[in-house]
């Protein structure tokens, strides 16, 4: 990518009840898990509370927040950076993705009830809308909903926030994913995950997920198209 290209990072209202850092926090993390900041583009505290219209302090405290779960990288001249990628840490964090996710969609396949899957279908036509459209920005958002919402059916999951985590770590070069969804992504699995739960079949419903996520990110499923994503990570 043009490492000094204009970056967009989607604003939200601010509630009165939550701080400035709590915004700031929040807003730059959903900036990085929907793959708005691109690996290989190069920020400032100063830009990012310029974009933000707050003073540093706040951009500082969430930049500490998110480091600390390995989501940006504070460089020692204060840019901010997604991290460095690895070939080995790309597989292993999807890997992750695979086992925990297919698990949490089992365990709520029993909570899920008509109004969830209903809500299940409401967001898979917005992600083909999305793509019809090439919005890029909606289809990671839309799609990341969709799998929060099935997860979350199960009232005693505590696997989201392991998933978030990953997503997080994988958010930046995800985006990167959207460009060759219709090179790679043939089948529509959430439609398969959703005759699943249809049909009640915990086994189906994991392999739907398994090869949701597989092939969500085959865009880097030879060493050569890895080795081209890993380079767009590098400063």
């Amino acid at each position: 990518m043009d490492k000094k290209s204009p970056i967009k990072i989607t604003l939200t209202e601010r509630n009165d009840a939550v701080t400035i850092t709590q915004w700031v926090y929040q807003t730059l993390r959903n900036a990085v898990m929907y793959g708005e900041i691109l690996p290989g583009r190069a920020l400032t505290i100063r830009e990012l509370a310029g974009i933000m219209d707050v003073s540093p302090m706040p951009v500082r405290e969430a930049l500490r927040q998110l480091a600390a779960e390995n989501a940006l990288e504070i460089q020692g001249n204060r840019r901010v950076m997604v991290p460095k990628m690895t070939a080995m840490k790309f597989n292993e964090l999807c890997e992750a993705r695979i086992a925990i996710e297919s698990h949490a969609a089992a365990r709520a396949l029993p909570y899920i009830d008509g109004e969830r899957l209903e809500q299940l279908h409401s967001l898979d036509a917005l992600i083909d809308q999305a793509q019809a459209a090439d919005n890029l920005e909606q289809i990671s958002l839309l799609n990341q909903n969709f799998h929060r919402a099935l997860y979350t059916a199960n009232p005693h999951q505590v696997t989201l926030p392991l998933i978030e985590s990953l997503w997080l770590q994988l958010g930046p070069f995800m985006r990167l994913a959207t460009n060759e969804l219709d090179e790679h992504y043939l089948v529509d699995r959430h439609n398969e995950a959703m005759a699943a739960i249809e049909k009640k079949d915990a086994y189906a419903l994991q392999i739907a997920i398994s090869a949701d996520i597989r092939e969500g990110i085959a865009f880097a499923g030879t060493p050569e198209m890895l080795h081209s994503l890993i380079e767009n990570s590098e400063p």
